[in-house]
């Protein structure tokens, strides 16, 4: 099912409407700079940005292995962070305490889904048209043509 490319304000809105769980959530890029908040333009969604940036790397520091880190989730008792990285765009939500992490992940990674990509800084050239295909030769025109069912005969009348 395809879903419907959105800005990062519609889909936070629509990412706290679906999951009761989340209480505050943002989407900044890897720069730092916020697209979105559901904590409006306040100091506290670029300390939000800033903090879970800081787990992103934090983590990356200690990870083992070659794949990219792609979601953390941090708990503590007064609740979770949570934070989901695709390619160079970032959620990070708060949620009360003993959340449905499969579930706050599967809602931020669709959240991140819906997302409209950023358009490209410059355009990449379209690519070459293939040449016109050469016309058919005499051989090949013969070939298709004996390939066809022979017409049916007519029988003799029996008179």
């Amino acid at each position: 099912m395809l879903w419907p490319t959105m800005d990062a304000q519609q889909a936070l809105a629509d990412l706290t409407e679906i999951s009761s769980q989340i209480q505050a959530a943002v989407v900044f890029d890897d720069k730092g700079k916020v697209a979105a908040s559901t904590l409006g333009e306040s100091p506290r969604a670029d300390q939000l940005a800033h903090a879970a940036s800081a787990l992103l790397a934090a983590a990356d520091a200690v990870k083992t292995g070659d794949s990219a880190l792609t979601q953390l989730e941090v708990a503590t008792g007064e609740g979770s962070v949570f934070v989901v990285r695709q390619g160079k765009t970032v959620i990070a939500a708060t949620t009360a305490s003993n959340p449905t992490a499969g579930l706050v992940f599967y809602d931020l990674k669709s959240a991140l889904r819906s997302l409209k990509p950023k358009p490209a800084a410059e355009k990449s050239p379209p690519p070459a048209k293939k040449p016109a295909a050469a016309r058919k030769t005499a051989t090949a025109a013969k070939k298709k043509t004996s390939a066809r069912k022979p017409a049916t005969r007519k029988k003799p009348d029996a008179s």
